[in-house]
């Protein structure tokens, strides 16, 4: 039998015993440590990182900048209502839910495709909208039911909004949803936290080229929000700062008037300042109402705008290049005196047609107009002098006098994607042709540059700038639309000064040979008709730009489609003395100058200088023509 030896068994136990204290002793001193450590060393830390779970930090989008006319019409503005939206990571199932919303509130088909495209394009966490501009009675209706609906909520946000719906949408421009093209503007300025929360951008017009002059500073809200993530109440507040507002050169009225003259025929039409750039009316018809991109356009508005063949989303003021026809004469004139290549009493012999190289380009006029000088040249808009004409300056002489007016080359104004255009010369055809034999430039080619046929292509802005140059007795001055930005905080205005381009190196009596052949264009020439009676002395020079090849036969309007007529266009300027006015207008397929693009200039004309409303849209004339009166 075995005994236990008591005091060995004692000091076993008080051996476990303080191994167990020890580690014990251990434990504690761990989380004393660690105590210490998250309660004191990282107190700051966590308390922090608390307060950040406990108060969320909401960006608060500013008001964007007013866009107003010179006389402080209001264009384009923005106001403030409720939108339901759907987070749809926090949706348990988004179709189910879109139906049983639809029970409650008026959720149409085009507001399931456009928020269908949104999910498509946008981040699962982001809310999104499902229903925009909600009545007062649609936010209570839902507002009583909010707890059947999870990761739905009401929010209120900014709308953009142009009162006159498609008028001067080629001005304004749009907004749309940021993408990651916008992003990365904005990153490019710097300005990634002034854009926290905002949903839109400008994608076109003043709306894009003023985007961070328009969009304000944002501000931000402290909120205390739940374990649920609901806002409790609001801690603090910094106010957003709406964006600046743009006053523009355009008069909206003349705009208005501009616009309701070419009734439902596609064109342009650009009004200038001689003495300072500003525009006062810049017009392209067919327009589009930018109200429908606010909200994200649906597909079958898109479809219609963009596979329209009209083209209503082309700005043809700035991005349609054409020939000018005969409105290139009085250019071609002043670049013969310029050089030396003509007097202003030299004739020419007019047998109707004139023959170079086994070729024969005729005259409009059958039979000729006889002994033509200058003067005669331009009023009758004969093509045999500016024939003959260009065949003795030459191609590059010709380009080189035109480069100095603006033909051929953007102008600078202040929207984005305007078009150069085409100045022909030798050395364009260079670089516009890779086969050898077709790089060559010859001769002939050079005979239908002096009507303003062959290579030429300008835009309608580029005409009006040259035309404005002949009334400002050489003086260029860039074209721009913003008259002067206003901070909304201090009112200060800051003024877009006038920015002289060049001063050319023109004669005065050389333009004033030009000009009184201009006004005589208007008194008995080929725009005489549609300035009959008028009050005021204009000068102008009416074209007609070919849309294809005749190949020697007679144009017949009526036995030609629609998009193969004669292009019609005009340009004037007045008073004829001391202009205050200067313009372009092109009716494209609209057939002579004089016929339909000049009674809209007549129209336009009488509201600026004499505060005449027209009856209506101007009714082509269809007795006028380009080569008589």
């Amino acid at each position: 039998m075995e005994f236990k030896n008591p005091s060995q068994e004692l000091e076993r136990f008080r051996g476990r015993l303080t191994v167990a204290g020890g580690f014990v002793l251990l434990c504690f001193t761990m989380l004393l440590t660690r105590f210490v450590w998250l309660q004191i060393a990282q107190n700051s830390y966590y308390t922090t990182r608390a307060e950040e779970n406990r108060i969320s930090l909401v960006p608060i989008v500013p008001n964007r900048g007013l866009i107003l006319d010179r006389h402080g019409v209001v264009l384009a503005r923005s106001y403030a209502a409720y939108t339901l939206e759907i987070t749809p990571s926090k949706a348990k199932d988004i179709e189910q839910t879109i139906d049983a919303l639809g029970k409650i509130i008026d959720v149409q088909p085009k507001d399931r495709k456009r928020f269908k495209k949104l999910l498509d394009e946008s981040r699962n966490f982001e809310s999104l909208p499902i229903r925009t501009r909600l009545t007062d009675a649609e936010v209570a209706i839902f507002t009583a039911q909010r707890y059947r609906f999870p990761g739905v909520e009401i929010k209120a946000r900014l709308f953009r909004q142009y009162p006159g719906g498609a008028f001067a949408s080629h001005i304004l421009g749009y907004i749309g949803r940021v993408t990651d093209r916008d992003i990365a503007k904005i990153e490019e300025q710097e300005q990634e936290a002034n854009y926290r929360g905002t949903e839109h951008f400008g994608k076109s017009g003043l709306e894009q080229r003023y985007e961070f002059a328009l969009h304000g500073t944002a501000g931000f809200e402290q909120v205390e929000v739940d374990a649920a993530g609901h806002a409790v109440h609001t801690l603090a507040r910094t106010a957003p700062i709406a964006g600046n507002n743009l006053t523009l050169t355009i008069d909206a009225e003349l705009q208005r008037i501009a616009e309701t003259a070419f009734g439902d025929r596609k064109g342009a039409l650009v009004a200038i300042e001689p003495a300072t750039g500003g525009l006062l009316a810049l017009v392209s018809t067919p327009t589009y109402d930018p109200n429908l991109f606010v909200d994200g356009i649906d597909s079958a508005n898109w479809r219609e705008l963009n596979e329209s063949p009209d083209k209503p989303m082309v700005n043809r003021a700035l991005n349609g290049a054409y020939p000018p026809g005969s409105t290139f004469k009085p250019f071609m004139a002043l670049a013969a005196l310029t050089t030396g290549k003509r007097r202003p009493e030299q004739t020419i012999s007019d047998p109707g047609s004139f023959t170079f190289g086994g070729h024969t380009f005729r005259d409009d006029k059958k039979g000729g107009h006889g002994s033509v000088d200058m003067y005669k040249s331009i009023v009758q808009s004969c093509d045999t002098y500016y024939y003959i004409l260009a065949n003795d300056m030459g191609i590059d002489n010709i380009s080189n006098f035109m480069g100095q007016l603006g033909l051929g080359q953007r102008t600078g104004i202040d929207i984005e994607g305007e078009s150069e255009g085409i100045l022909p010369s030798q050395a364009w055809k260079k670089k516009r042709f890779k086969k050898p034999e077709q790089q060559k430039w010859y001769a002939g080619e050079t005979i239908s540059i002096g009507i303003g046929q062959g290579y030429n292509a300008y835009t309608p802005i580029q005409l009006a700038q040259a035309t404005a140059v002949i009334a400002n007795k050489g003086v260029m001055f860039r074209p721009h639309l913003v008259n002067y930005i206003t901070d909304t905080v201090t009112g200060e205005r800051t003024k877009i000064e006038p920015t002289p381009l060049r001063t050319l190196d023109l004669k005065p009596e050389h333009l004033e040979v030009i000009k009184n052949a201009m006004i005589g264009v208007n008194k008995e020439g080929t725009g005489a008709r549609a300035f009959a009676g008028a009050s005021y002395v204009s000068a102008g020079k009416t074209g007609t730009a070919q849309v294809y090849s005749l190949k020697g036969s007679e144009y017949k309007a009526h036995a030609v489609k629609q998009e193969l007529r004669d292009h019609a266009l005009f340009i004037v300027f007045a008073p004829a003395d001391e202009p205050k006015i200067a313009m372009a207008i092109l009716v494209e397929n609209g057939g002579f100058g004089a016929a339909a693009a000049a009674p809209i200039a007549r129209l336009v004309l009488d509201y600026y200088l004499l505060g005449k409303r027209p009856p209506g849209p101007a009714q082509p004339d269809e007795a006028a023509s380009d080569d008589s009166p």
